[in-house]
């Protein structure tokens, strides 16, 4: 947050400009080839198409009746990209650099598409992979938001500063969130468990023959 106000107070000079100057000369090109096909993917992921995946996940927790494990993933998914991501954009409004590879909205500050990776990482994490697995996942989920951070600099659609903002302000609100559902999800947990462990005994008592 405090990097938004050192962006605003200057939009088209910050303090910083020297470093994303640098930075976009290296991502001159050539633009094509395989590199070029990474960042189109990566820049439709993060559009309307990366949407797909949260709605799925969404669907897919209701069905299963996990409803505070769906109440978190679009107080999450929601809150950090509408009120967090886009707010920042409309309070800094910072010109992009000039010549995007690709369609491109207002405001270069933060890089939503940086933000919904980092975000898509922590909410899967804490949904979908066990426990016991999360480290390589959070290495796996690094990786994958640096290459997006890449993917953004490179097709010129953000200066290296708002990818780096975008990521810490994606994953910073779906850790809080996490903070907050925490306790909730860890019931939901137990309850969870209670039930496939009360099936299993079911199943278990149907299947032993009769005695005496």
């Amino acid at each position: 947050m405090a990097t938004a106000f050192v962006v605003r107070a200057d939009i088209t000079d910050p303090p910083f400009q020297g470093l994303d100057d640098r930075w976009l000369g290296w991502m001159g090109g050539p633009h094509d080839g395989p590199y070029m096909a990474v960042a189109t993917v990566l820049n439709w992921f993060g559009g309307p198409v990366g949407a797909a995946l949260p709605l799925a996940l969404l669907v897919l927790l209701l069905v299963r009746r996990r409803l505070a494990s769906a109440g978190f993933l679009l107080t999450a998914y929601l809150g950090g990209n509408m009120l967090v991501i886009q707010g920042l954009k409309h309070l800094v409004d910072r010109p992009r650099p000039a010549d995007p590879l690709v369609r491109v909205d207002h405001g270069s500050f933060p890089s939503g598409h940086a933000a919904t990776a980092a975000l898509l990482v922590v909410v899967v994490g804490v949904l979908l992979v066990p426990a016991a697995r999360r480290r390589a996942w959070w290495y796996a989920g690094a990786a994958f938001t640096l290459a997006m951070m890449w993917s953004r600099t490179w097709l010129h659609a953000h200066w290296l500063t708002d990818t780096v903002a975008g990521a810490a302000a994606g994953a910073g609100a779906g850790l809080l969130v996490w903070w907050l559902f925490q306790p909730a999800l860890a019931r939901e947990s137990v309850r969870s468990h209670d039930r496939r462990g009360a099936a299993a005994g079911a199943d278990t008592d149907a299947v032993t023959p009769a005695t005496g």
